[in-house]
């Protein structure tokens, strides 16, 4: 369990935002193990058929998404609503190499020798790493992004009505069966972490994400602003076909990419 404890000022910062890098973070994981992110399975199918059609070598991106400890340098915190994937990846390139090598020291289990070839050399390992993402992005995520982020902003809508009307505790307690807020502390269900930790008035960015599903991510290094990455409310519905048809009063408003989600929401 993660306690996470929630000042005035915290939750005056407390925002949302979106991350195009996280979602290439947590894609990969879906590959990495699709048996548990059965979901996401027609994703998976064509996912795979792209990046073995364009010979793309996600080897390294694969050896930095294991299955418990996340280097944080991968996706840093967003710092706009809705960053631009390639800002983050100037971001990424930007890290010092002591914090890819403090972060890799990190990981548990041996290197492999991708993970070896970055250790040493982390400044080229980024430019590597950073172009695979790019790439990656390329073939098998901005086709679906559209539907993506329509799912993401319909979330974050929802939310931010429920934070309107019934403040903080509707809104973290509607989030996910995984956390819950109660006197001031949101408690995170992880599997992996116990701690209890002070926000200091830094606040907490709230990340929808896809390929989350089914478990929320969190980051609380005091080098970064404090991250909560969770499901989306109607994940269930991302990857349907079927042929619904937006309304027309409301697609005229949000676009009816949007306004399809919102109807089956």
């Amino acid at each position: 369990m993660l306690d996470l404890a929630f000042s005035t000022e915290d939750l005056a910062h407390t925002r949302f935002a979106f991350s195009p890098a996280w979602e290439i973070v947590a894609s990969v994981r879906v590959l990495n193990q699709p048996g548990a992110h059965a979901l996401h399975l027609p994703w998976v199918k064509r996912a795979t058929a792209a990046l073995d059609a364009a010979g793309l070598d996600i080897g390294l991106l694969r050896d930095l998404v294991p299955l418990r400890h996340l280097p944080g340098f991968l996706a840093g915190t967003p710092a706009s609503p809705l960053p631009e994937l390639a800002d983050e990846l100037a971001d990424l390139r930007d890290v010092p190499a002591r914090v890819v090598r403090r972060e890799l020291d990190a990981m548990t289990g041996p290197r492999s020798t991708a993970l070896n070839r970055f250790y040493r050399d982390p400044e080229a390992g980024l430019e590597r790493l950073a172009a695979v993402m790019e790439r990656y992005w390329d073939l098998v995520l901005a086709p679906d992004w559209p539907r993506i982020r329509a799912l993401l902003e319909a979330d974050v809508l929802h939310r931010s009505r429920l934070l309107a009307q019934g403040g903080a505790a509707e809104l973290f307690n509607d989030l996910t069966p995984l956390v819950r807020w109660e006197g001031g502390t949101l408690t995170v269900a992880h599997r992996h972490l116990h701690a209890a930790v002070p926000l200091d008035g830094r606040g907490l960015v709230l990340v929808p994400s896809a390929f989350v599903w089914p478990r929320v991510f969190s980051k609380t290094d005091p080098r970064w602003q404090p991250v909560l990455r969770y499901p989306p409310r109607g994940i269930a519905t991302l990857w349907e076909t079927g042929t619904a048809t937006a309304p027309g009063a409301l697609a005229g408003v949000v676009g009816r990419g949007r306004a399809m989600l919102l109807t089956e929401l």
